[in-house]
Protein backbone atom coordinates (compact mmCIF):
# COMPACT_ATOMS: atom_id res chain seq x y z
CA UNK A 1 0.00 0.00 0.00
CA UNK A 2 0.99 3.61 -0.58
CA UNK A 3 -0.36 6.89 1.48
CA UNK A 4 -1.38 8.99 -1.35
CA UNK A 5 -1.11 13.21 -0.71
CA UNK A 6 -3.08 15.10 -3.46
CA UNK A 7 -1.32 18.80 -2.44
CA UNK A 8 -2.94 21.59 -3.90
CA UNK A 9 -0.21 24.58 -5.37
CA UNK A 10 -0.26 27.87 -7.52
CA UNK A 11 3.16 27.32 -9.13
CA UNK A 12 3.93 23.74 -10.98
CA UNK A 13 7.49 24.71 -12.03
CA UNK A 14 8.34 25.78 -8.57
CA UNK A 15 6.92 22.84 -7.01
CA UNK A 16 8.03 20.11 -9.44
CA UNK A 17 12.08 21.72 -8.37
CA UNK A 18 11.41 21.36 -5.23
CA UNK A 19 10.09 18.15 -4.70
CA UNK A 20 12.12 16.76 -7.75
CA UNK A 21 15.24 17.70 -5.12
CA UNK A 22 13.10 16.40 -2.13
CA UNK A 23 12.45 13.08 -3.19
CA UNK A 24 15.85 12.90 -5.45
CA UNK A 25 13.96 11.93 -8.85
CA UNK A 26 12.06 13.51 -11.44
CA UNK A 27 7.66 13.15 -10.89
CA UNK A 28 6.22 9.63 -13.43
CA UNK A 29 3.57 11.94 -14.16
CA UNK A 30 3.44 15.65 -15.77
CA UNK A 31 0.45 17.05 -17.34
CA UNK A 32 -0.10 21.28 -17.55
CA UNK A 33 -1.33 21.26 -14.09
CA UNK A 34 -0.63 18.33 -12.70
CA UNK A 35 2.59 16.19 -11.44
CA UNK A 36 2.69 12.50 -9.70
CA UNK A 37 5.76 11.54 -7.64
CA UNK A 38 6.21 7.78 -6.49
CA UNK A 39 9.58 8.22 -4.36
CA UNK A 40 11.00 5.04 -4.08
CA UNK A 41 10.89 3.88 -0.82
CA UNK A 42 8.24 6.21 0.56
CA UNK A 43 5.73 3.97 -0.22
CA UNK A 44 4.07 7.30 -1.03
CA UNK A 45 2.00 8.71 -3.85
CA UNK A 46 2.16 12.30 -3.80
CA UNK A 47 0.06 14.67 -6.54
CA UNK A 48 0.49 18.28 -7.25
CA UNK A 49 -2.80 20.13 -8.36
CA UNK A 50 -2.59 23.39 -9.72
CA UNK A 51 -5.42 25.64 -8.12
CA UNK A 52 -5.73 29.40 -8.86
CA UNK A 53 -5.13 30.07 -5.37
CA UNK A 54 -3.77 28.35 -2.55
CA UNK A 55 -4.35 30.19 0.90
CA UNK A 56 -1.97 29.43 3.47
CA UNK A 57 -1.05 26.25 5.22
CA UNK A 58 -3.30 23.76 3.64
CA UNK A 59 -2.40 21.42 7.03
CA UNK A 60 -0.18 21.09 9.68
CA UNK A 61 2.87 19.52 8.46
CA UNK A 62 4.05 16.59 5.98
CA UNK A 63 6.78 14.41 7.52
CA UNK A 64 9.43 11.53 6.46
CA UNK A 65 10.94 9.01 8.97
CA UNK A 66 14.11 7.92 8.24
CA UNK A 67 15.27 4.60 9.61
CA UNK A 68 18.73 5.78 10.59
CA UNK A 69 20.27 8.84 12.81
CA UNK A 70 22.78 8.69 9.51
CA UNK A 71 20.23 9.21 7.23
CA UNK A 72 19.06 12.53 9.13
CA UNK A 73 22.67 13.72 8.01
CA UNK A 74 22.87 12.62 4.82
CA UNK A 75 19.39 14.25 3.92
CA UNK A 76 20.08 17.60 5.41
CA UNK A 77 23.58 17.76 4.18
CA UNK A 78 22.09 16.56 0.45
CA UNK A 79 19.42 19.08 0.74
CA UNK A 80 21.87 21.86 2.03
CA UNK A 81 24.09 21.50 -1.05
CA UNK A 82 20.95 21.87 -3.36
CA UNK A 83 20.09 25.41 -1.52
CA UNK A 84 17.05 24.68 1.12
CA UNK A 85 17.43 26.50 4.54
CA UNK A 86 17.15 23.89 7.10
CA UNK A 87 16.00 24.33 10.33
CA UNK A 88 17.28 21.58 12.97
CA UNK A 89 15.62 19.95 15.81
CA UNK A 90 17.66 18.05 17.95
CA UNK A 91 17.19 15.89 20.99
CA UNK A 92 13.32 17.67 20.71
CA UNK A 93 11.01 15.72 22.42
CA UNK A 94 7.83 15.54 20.02
CA UNK A 95 4.75 13.28 20.06
CA UNK A 96 5.71 10.97 22.88
CA UNK A 97 9.39 10.62 21.87
CA UNK A 98 13.16 11.90 21.47
CA UNK A 99 13.77 12.91 18.11
CA UNK A 100 16.59 14.34 15.72
CA UNK A 101 14.83 16.54 12.52
CA UNK A 102 15.07 19.35 10.26
CA UNK A 103 12.74 20.71 8.66
CA UNK A 104 12.13 22.64 5.45
CA UNK A 105 9.34 24.79 3.54
CA UNK A 106 8.08 24.58 -0.12
CA UNK A 107 7.16 26.86 -2.63
CA UNK A 108 3.43 27.66 -0.87
CA UNK A 109 4.72 27.65 2.54
CA UNK A 110 3.75 23.74 3.13
CA UNK A 111 6.56 22.75 6.23
CA UNK A 112 8.42 19.16 5.66
CA UNK A 113 10.01 17.30 8.52
CA UNK A 114 12.42 14.68 7.92
CA UNK A 115 13.30 12.71 11.53
CA UNK A 116 14.86 9.88 13.18
CA UNK A 117 12.69 8.61 16.56
CA UNK A 118 15.69 7.86 19.26
CA UNK A 119 12.98 6.45 21.59
CA UNK A 120 9.75 6.74 22.83
CA UNK A 121 8.94 8.97 26.06
CA UNK A 122 6.31 9.13 28.45
CA UNK A 123 5.89 12.67 28.68
CA UNK A 124 5.71 15.11 25.29
CA UNK A 125 6.17 19.25 25.11
CA UNK A 126 2.49 20.27 24.44
CA UNK A 127 2.91 23.63 22.05
CA UNK A 128 5.13 21.25 19.44
CA UNK A 129 4.37 21.53 15.84
CA UNK A 130 4.83 17.90 15.15
CA UNK A 131 2.46 14.66 16.28
CA UNK A 132 3.91 11.71 14.37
Amino acid sequence: MNVHIGLNIVDLEKSIGFYTKVFGENPVKRKEDYAKFIPEGLQLNFTLNVRSKVSGNQVGHFGIQVGEQEDINHHKKRLEKLGFFTRDEINTNCCYALQDKFWITDPDGNEWEFFYTKKDVEVTESDQLCCN
